[in-house]
């Protein structure tokens, strides 16, 4: 009798319990690799050009997402808005009206410019070719000359030598100082305190090659749009020009780099040269007060509503550069913000239908992450929601690709960051989650503080974990196409990525649902 009165018990519990497991897995089947390919599509095509700070791409980023919350019924908690302005500022070397002899040259394609100055115009109607610019009792091709205030020319590689190879300067076969450091000559002419130097020579014309198109703007970081008491480390700048460049300046004085070197080599002969060219540009450091915003939308809970889970990822990726390169940014970090806006739909259809969760859940996708966790510093230290109310904040970060780890062997796997660095419940409810819905291997190798990737320091739940709040990372790991041009979105694997979002989403419903908040209970590195 005694049995049967137990079974009696145990049977509605059972049901109960399957039931309710069965209502969240329909919510969760809500996410699907098709409304995630829709939303990555969007998020990595031409049109969003990269998604970067400051950029065109970026502003069209951070409104699809705040379109998707409002179609959601998300409520808008940012003062009725969807947008948390986020005081960005940027500080960047600026050359414009670039022009030599009324031709236009354009910076990070035609040269690329050395300086940490303020802004200012620079002119001269000559400019003189200095050699390869050495000072050298020896050898001193600025000897009797005069170059302050003057825009000079200089070849900085290697010095003459003599057809044996020995240097001019030093009478050894092996090269001297002035070879080994272009930084030298460089240091030493400014000295002279001319009004700016060009610089040419092979490393220089390879060094050009590389950085094509890639000057996008200089350093982004969190400020009112002024800087004030900067020490200026170089306050002469240096335009580094190709040969190919240089001899259309040297063509006027009737002699080109590989000439010049061949003479001097003979020669032995310092020499100088004027060229009688017009030099015209503005140049130096601007501050930009950048607009990118942080977007949140908020689902309201039941009975324990003052009490907030933030999902986050980050939006913005490099962006677009100068020579119209465009970074995609599918898997970093598209993904992510795909995986914050497919939850974000998921947890809003429950609520339509009576199961919404008891706590609130904020929905955030956060601006400037590449450019040092600044989205989410300025949110955890301008909090819209008291810190002290927030429970835990679940971070997606790259979480479409096949990493190099796994690539040649179990794809079925997720990198769970930080789980258990301040609550061993978060842990545990992750892998309780896993088990019960999703069976993938979680891969907790990144927890180790030895390891010197360093990856939970990394993303943007970070910033919340300093704040006490418990916090993880979900991550499918790096590869090849990381921060190129070859994150694509047909390399996503998107089963995997939803499986991923899923996981995600059952840690966020029993965290949502259940009687306690997270205990913060750990102290781990």
């Amino acid at each position: 009798m005694k049995r049967l009165f137990s079974l009696l018990f145990i049977i509605p519990a059972v049901y109960s319990c399957s039931i309710a497991q069965d209502v969240q897995q329909k919510y969760a089947d809500l996410i699907t690799v098709e409304s995630s390919k829709k939303h990555l599509t969007t998020l990595s095509s031409v049109e969003f050009e990269g998604r970067g700070t400051g950029q065109e791409g970026g502003r069209k980023a951070a409104e699809y997402i705040a379109n998707e919350f409002r179609s959601y019924g998300l409520t808008p908690p940012v003062n009725g808005s969807y947008y948390q302005p986020v005081a960005l500022q940027q500080i960047a070397y600026h050359a414009e009206n670039f022009r030599i002899d009324g031709e236009t040259w354009v910076n990070g394609k035609d040269f690329f410019v050395q300086g940490d100055h303020d802004f200012q115009d620079f002119s001269a109607n000559e400019i003189i070719f200095v050699g390869y610019g050495i000072q050298h009792v020896n050898y001193n091709e600025l000897s009797g000359i005069d170059v302050k205030g003057k825009v000079i020319l200089l070849i900085n590689e290697h010095e003459p030598t003599d057809a044996s190879g020995k240097s001019h300067i030093t009478k050894e076969s092996y090269k001297s100082e002035w070879s080994s450091s272009r930084f030298k000559r460089i240091q030493e002419l400014t000295k002279l305190q001319p009004a700016a130097i060009f610089s040419t020579g092979s490393q220089v014309a390879e060094t050009l090659t590389k950085m094509k198109g890639r000057l996008t703007g200089g350093r982004v970081m969190l400020g009112d749009g002024n800087i004030t008491n900067r020490n200026i480390t170089q306050a002469i700048p240096v335009i580094n020009i190709s040969i190919a460049t240089a001899n259309k300046l040297l063509a006027k004085a009737n002699t080109s780099v590989e000439k010049f070197k061949e003479e001097t080599n003979k020669s032995f002969k310092p020499s100088t040269l004027q060229i009688k060219t017009p030099f015209a540009a503005s140049m130096g450091v601007k501050v930009e007060k950048l607009g990118d915003p942080n977007v949140l939308g908020l689902l309201e809970g039941s009975d324990l509503k003052e009490e907030i889970i933030i999902i986050s990822g980050h939006y913005d990726h490099d962006g677009i550069l100068p020579d119209g390169t465009i970074f995609p940014g599918a898997d970093d970090n598209g993904s992510g913000t795909t995986g914050v806006l497919e939850l974000a739909r998921a947890f809003s259809e429950a609520k339509k239908e009576g199961k919404g969760p008891r706590r609130s859940i904020v929905f955030i996708g956060l601006a400037a992450e590449e450019k040092g966790l600044l989205g989410s510093k300025y949110y955890t230290e301008n909090p819209i929601f008291p810190l002290a109310n927030t429970v835990a904040c679940l971070n997606l970060d790259m979480i479409g690709r096949i990493d190099d780890k796994h690539l040649t062997g179990n794809h079925n796997y997720i990198h769970a960051i930080g789980t258990d660095k301040l609550s061993s419940e978060l842990k545990q409810i992750t892998e309780t989650s896993n088990k019960e819905y999703t069976q993938m291997e979680i891969d907790f190798t990144y927890d180790d503080p030895k390891d010197p990737m360093r990856l939970y320091y990394r993303s943007d739940h970070y910033n919340f974990a300093q704040k006490g709040i418990p916090s993880a990372f979900f991550f499918s790991g790096l590869h090849p196409d990381y921060h190129t041009p070859n994150d694509t979105v047909d390399k996503i694997d998107f089963p995997m990525m939803v499986k991923r979002e899923k996981l995600v989403f059952h840690i966020t419903w029993e965290i949502a649902n259940r009687a306690q908040r997270l205990a913060v209970d750990s102290n781990k590195e």
